[in-house]
C-alpha cells in the first residue's frame, strides 16, 4: 500500500513532533505509511505523487493574509513551493486535506478572500455540517453537530469559486470546503485533542494567539472540552483513499 505524505512548517520540535503522533494516532497509520516533510528546516524536495495516496498539511505559525512585507523568507519560500504542488494537486484532483494552514493555502490557490475578519480564539467550537457535508463521503459516520478545536488569526471569508462548503460555525462560516472531489480543507483541526492542544498552548504562549499571562486561563478553559469527532477525518481520508 501507499504511504499518506504530512508537509508540516511547525518550526518548534515539541509542536511538530507532537502534530506528527497526532497525526499517526487519528489516521490510524503507522510511521513507514506516514511519511513527513517539515517545509520550514529547507527546500520543499521534489514529490512523486504516484508514490503517495494522499497529501496532507498540518497548520503552522503562517498566515497567507500576511502583507508581503511582513513575511519571513521561509514563509514566502514555503508559499511558493505549496502554490507549484497545489497546481499539480488540484489539476489531477488528488486527494488532499489541509488542516487549518490548508485553507489558507488551497483557498487562496483557488481564488478565495482568505482575511482576519473570522480569526477565532483558541477554543472548542460547534461545528454544523452543510447539506453537502452530510452528504459528502469524506464526512461519513459523523454527527451533523460536534465540537472541534479551533485558534487561527486569518479564515476564509470568501469561498474559492466552484468550491463546496461542508461545514460552518457560529463565528466563523467556512469551517470545511472541497475543491473539485478529492481536495479538502479544514480551519478546526482534525488531529487535536485536549492534551495536544494544552502542548499547543505551551509552546505557542508567545506567538500572539492570546496574552502569556492567561495561559493557565486558557488550559482551564479548554480542559473540560469534549472533542472526539474530528479524528473521524483522518481515518476516513485513509479509509477513502488508502
Amino acid at each position: 500500500m501507499r504511504p499518506f505524505l504530512l508537509l508540516s512548517s511547525r518550526g518548534e520540535d515539541v509542536a511538530a513532533e507532537d502534530e506528527y503522533a497526532a497525526f499517526l494516532r487519528f489516521s490510524g497509520l503507522d510511521p513507514a505509511r506516514l511519511h513527513r516533510v517539515r517545509m520550514e528546516a529547507g527546500p520543499l524536495p521534489a514529490i512523486d505523487l504516484d508514490r503517495y495516496a494522499g497529501v496532507l498539511v498540518g497548520g503552522g505559525p503562517f498566515n497567507s493574509s500576511d502583507p508581503p512585507h511582513e513575511k519571513s523568507a521561509v514563509q514566502h519560500r514555503v508559499e511558493r513551493e505549496l502554490a507549484a504542488l497545489l497546481d499539480e494537486l488540484v489539476a489531477r484532483d488528488f486527494p488532499f486535506l489541509g488542516a487549518c494552514y490548508g485553507v489558507g493555502t488551497l483557498g487562496v490557490h483557488q481564488g478565495g478572500v482568505v482575511d482576519r475578519k473570522y480569526a477565532e480564539p483558541i477554543s472548542a467550537v460547534r461545528i454544523q455540517l452543510t447539506d453537502e457535508g452530510l452528504r459528502d463521503p469524506l464526512l461519513a459516520g459523523m454527527s451533523g453537530e460536534f465540537d472541534a478545536f479551533v485558534g487561527h488569526k486569518e479564515a476564509c471569508r470568501v469561498l474559492p469559486p466552484g468550491a463546496v462548503l461542508l461545514a460552518t460555525s457560529a463565528a466563523c462560516p467556512v469551517q470545511m470546503f472541497r475543491v473539485r472531489q478529492n481536495l479538502y480543507a479544514t480551519q478546526f483541526h482534525p488531529e487535536l485533542d485536549v492534551p495536544g492542544l494544552v502542548t499547543r498552548l505551551h509552546v505557542y504562549q508567545h506567538a500572539g494567539y492570546f496574552d502569556p499571562s492567561e495561559l493557565g486561563e486558557y488550559i482551564d478553559r479548554v480542559s473540560p472540552a469534549v472533542v472526539t469527532e474530528p479524528g473521524r477525518l483522518l481515518a476516513n481520508f485513509v479509509a477513502r483513499y488508502g
